[in-house]
């Protein structure tokens, strides 16, 4: 028997899912196109600003959009829909007001900067083109959360594809236009492509709005004052500013630090921020594609789990808890050993650069903590406990930068030391995390189901991909073909593995017959 509501939040999870893996596809064409394009130092160079102005754009909405989702979502489930729009409303004038301090705020200590901040100079253009941005970000932000706390995923797919396919173009075409007279103007190219595709976003949700906004049809209307709806707001709100503020403050210090400790080590600044564009332009984007799972997988779950707490549902709190848990570890764990047994065949057939897949290799030792993490933290915001993800995270944050600055210091390790030192803080997070919920809920992980089928299975595909890629090398076959050739026959015997062994179930059959409305699968 599957349960309707619970179909319901994994649909609002697939759409998500299917936008995110073709914005993701986007984007990693995107970062192919980038490395080719201006090369490791064009690519350190944006991303030694870019977390700055995640970080700014962090504080700016202040955690807003989520509580604006996780309240909406509880409002419509006791049917007070005029409860929903005032939420909403009051939410988006906070945002509006903190986004245009926040971006005065940039403007007026650009200087600052460009003088103490940034580890090197060539950025500060750059830096002052993502500005705008913080305003457009913040106010699409606030529809996005109406729309996902109505557990309507379309409108955010929607823009969020949108706006991908918008930056990517805009960005290469401008950065290949002003490559000539500089990397560092190629970079402000990017910049401009960013913030174009955020207005072009922005345009598309507000028309989306006006024409497909519900109805005040809701009769059992509650009222509420303005101190009890901000203290609902910010008791969100608050953690949840600070999660992702520890978060993006964390890559904004190993922008600037990551660079400094590998001059320490010994290499120059034009090599250092070579090595630190392959590492998070390469490694990294490559760890993360599986996150696009994760991550439509937490957006679903904020306003999923916050209905189901309203209703005190506790069975559909757990259900959707297993649920998650099993997708990110069906996804996570083949995707970590790809990554692992052909990380310099992913790193130089597509990027050019196949000496990054050292540092994708410890990266991948992580991965299927990084993408539990993020789901359990999603998991924790809907039932109202965004409290424990901070906490967590400032004690994972704290292990990554004393990592970084020991290890990357160490001449023998350089970029491989801060691959390790994230990897680690990725682990001690996503246990932190699941002994959290554990305590709460009393769910347990499931070990035979959850750990060992997944593991076991993608065992069995190592053996394969090893086996074609020795058998293709003898047969004199090109890099690119290999690598795709084992992508391919690997993930085949995965799922087969999987069916064999009862790690995709029958009920997991019927929940996607549901969503998908197949008559047989």
């Amino acid at each position: 028997m599957v349960d309707l509501a619970n179909s319901s939040f994994l649909k609002g999870a697939m759409v998500l899912l299917a936008a995110g893996l073709i914005n993701r596809l986007v984007g990693f064409l995107y970062q192919i196109g980038m490395m080719r394009l201006i090369g490791p130092e064009g690519v350190g160079l944006f991303n030694m600003v870019f977390p700055v102005y995640i970080m700014v754009l962090v504080l700016a909405t202040a955690g807003i959009p989520l509580a604006i989702s996780k309240l909406v979502a509880e409002e419509v489930a006791k049917k007070n829909l005029s409860g929903a729009y005032r939420i909403f409303k009051i939410s988006f004038l906070l945002l509006a007001g903190s986004s245009i301090f926040f971006t005065t705020l940039l403007l007026v200590g650009a200087p600052f900067f460009k003088n103490h901040i940034f580890a090197n100079p060539k950025v500060y253009n750059c830096f002052l083109c993502l500005i705008p941005g913080v305003l457009i970000v913040s106010i699409s932000s606030a529809f996005r959360g109406f729309f996902q706390g109505l557990q309507q995923m379309g409108p955010t797919a929607v823009t969020q594809t949108i706006e991908q396919l918008v930056r990517v173009c805009i960005g290469l075409f401008f950065a290949s236009l002003m490559l000539p007279r500089g990397i560092e103007y190629a970079a402000v190219g990017l910049s401009l492509g960013v913030v174009v595709g955020e207005l072009t976003g922005l345009i598309f949700m507000l028309s989306i709005y006006s024409r497909h906004r519900p109805r005040l049809m809701f009769g059992n209307s509650v009222s509420f004052g303005l101190k009890d709806m901000l203290t609902r707001i910010f008791n969100l709100a608050i953690p949840v500013t600070l999660t992702r503020f520890v978060a993006t403050a964390l890559m904004s210090v190993q922008a600037v630090m990551i660079p400094q400790r590998l001059y320490v080590s010994g290499l120059s600044l034009s090599q250092a921020t070579k090595e630190y564009g392959q590492l998070v332009g390469i490694a990294e984007s490559l760890l993360f594609i599986p996150g696009v799972v994760t991550i439509a997988l937490a957006t679903a779950l904020v306003p999923a789990m916050s209905d189901a707490v309203a209703l005190k549902n506790l069975s559909l709190v757990r259900i959707r808890i297993i649920d998650a848990v099993r997708i990110v570890m069906q996804v996570g764990v083949p995707a970590a050993v790809f990554f692992l047994i052909l990380a310099d065949e992913l790193c130089g057939v597509l990027f050019g650069y196949p000496m990054a897949g050292a540092s994708l290799k410890i990266l991948a030792l992580s991965g299927p903590f990084l993408y539990l993490q993020q789901a359990i933290t999603g998991i924790l915001q809907g039932i109202g406990r965004a409290d424990i993800p901070f906490k967590n995270l400032l004690l994972s944050s704290t292990v990554s930068i004393t990592g970084i600055y020991f290890l990357t210091a160490i001449p023998e390790l350089c970029i491989k030391g801060s691959a390790i030192a994230i990897g680690t803080s990725f682990i001690i997070m996503a246990v932190l995390n699941t002994l959290s919920l554990q305590r709460i809920t009393g769910f347990s992980i499931g070990l035979r189901d959850n750990v060992i089928k997944p593991v076991t299975c993608s065992m069995g595909m190592y053996a394969v991909i090893n086996y074609v890629k020795v058998f293709l090398n003898t047969c004199g076959m090109s890099e690119g073909f290999i690598l795709f050739a084992s992508l391919f026959l690997g993930s085949g015997v995965y799922m087969v593995l999987m069916l064999i062994s009862g790690g995709i179930n029958n009920q997991d059959k019927e929940k996607f017959k549901k969503i998908f409305r197949f008559k047989n699968l």
